[in-house]
């Protein structure tokens, strides 16, 4: 009987380990598949950005060791003309780019959510120009708006109208930096494009049967239903404009020419810290960037509130 009686009970034991087991094994094997990715944010993301912070309250020249300065390089960076002229030009960059950015992306989506034959082979042709290397774009732009025989220019002149200097003249390098932000208009106009589809048909042709024209139906219904991607394409074209480097530099150089007319901020950055060495000053600039940055971010998802609009949720 008590054979009889015990080994009913080890099944039951059994069943109990199994789930236990069955749960570990699930947990190693996430671990192995998220373990590349945790180590890659740890080392390239996590490390860089807490060893900048603490740089930025060090004298460093990568050369020597750093020696702890506390707050030495914020004070220097308050009394540093070109920290300024850095802020001036980014926040410039970033007001007119921005605006002009998100509507020429939304413009072009609308025109690419159209249904005419073959726009799937235009949807490829205007994506395209994101997946070449940023270095190649400027230097084509450069030729393009070379002020001796640039092609722009001698479209200019054939029609009768001014040719500016475009990178070489103070006044219109940042709008030409602007112009070749554009090029990259793919990715956001991509993103659009996706809100677009999603919005449902239904609402759309009620409005219209309402007697909604096709302006009303645009901003009563199109955009409050796309106001989370245009939150979403605000946020990081706010972040990028401020980041904008490539064609600052190859455009200005280091000294950000001509007359420290595009001297970005993260151009700044760079001179400091791989022309003059000092990666104690560029990390307290770049922690300066990075929590004003952030500082930025928080402050449009707060005011976004007011015109933010969910489906099914009402306005915010």
């Amino acid at each position: 009987m008590a054979l009889a009686t015990a080994r009913p009970e080890r099944p039951a034991v059994l069943s109990q380990r199994r789930p236990g087991a069955m749960r570990r094994r699930e947990a190693v094997a996430g671990f192995l598949f998220t373990g590349p990715w945790i180590i890659s944010l740890i080392v390239f993301t996590a490390y860089p950005i807490l060893a900048s912070m603490y740089f930025s309250f060090t004298e460093y020249n990568v050369i020597q060791p750093p020696e702890w300065s506390g707050f030495q390089n914020y004070e220097t960076m308050l009394a540093d003309p070109a920290v300024w002229v850095a802020v001036q030009n980014s926040a410039i960059y970033a007001l007119v780019s921005v605006p002009v950015g998100l509507a020429a992306s939304l413009g072009l989506a609308l025109l690419l959510n159209l249904g005419a034959k073959g726009i799937g082979i235009y949807r490829t042709i205007f994506y395209l120009p994101t997946l070449a290397p940023p270095v190649v774009g400027v230097i084509v732009f450069m030729l393009m708006f070379s002020p001796a025989n640039g092609l722009v220019n001698e479209v200019l002149r054939t029609v009768g109208l001014p040719t500016p200097g475009w990178l070489s003249d103070p006044a219109w390098s940042k709008p030409t930096l602007i112009i070749m932000g554009l090029w990259g208009l793919g990715a956001s106009a991509l993103i659009f494009l996706a809100g677009l589809k999603d919005i449902p048909q239904s609402l759309i042709e009620a409005a219209h049967l309402d007697g909604a024209g096709t302006l009303a139906r645009f901003r009563y219904v199109t955009i409050p239903l796309l106001s989370p991607v245009i939150l979403f394409n605000l946020v990081m074209g706010v972040i990028g404009s401020f980041q904008v480097f490539t064609s600052a530099f190859i455009a200005g150089g280091t000294e950000g020419g001509p007359l420290d007319s595009t001297l970005m901020f993260v151009v700044l950055i760079y001179r400091s810290a791989f022309r003059y060495f000092d990666m104690g000053y560029a990390s307290a600039l770049s922690v300066v960037l990075f929590l004003a940055l952030a500082a930025l971010t928080a402050l449009i998802f707060v005011i976004s509130r007011r015109w933010i609009f969910y489906a099914g949720e009402g306005e915010r």
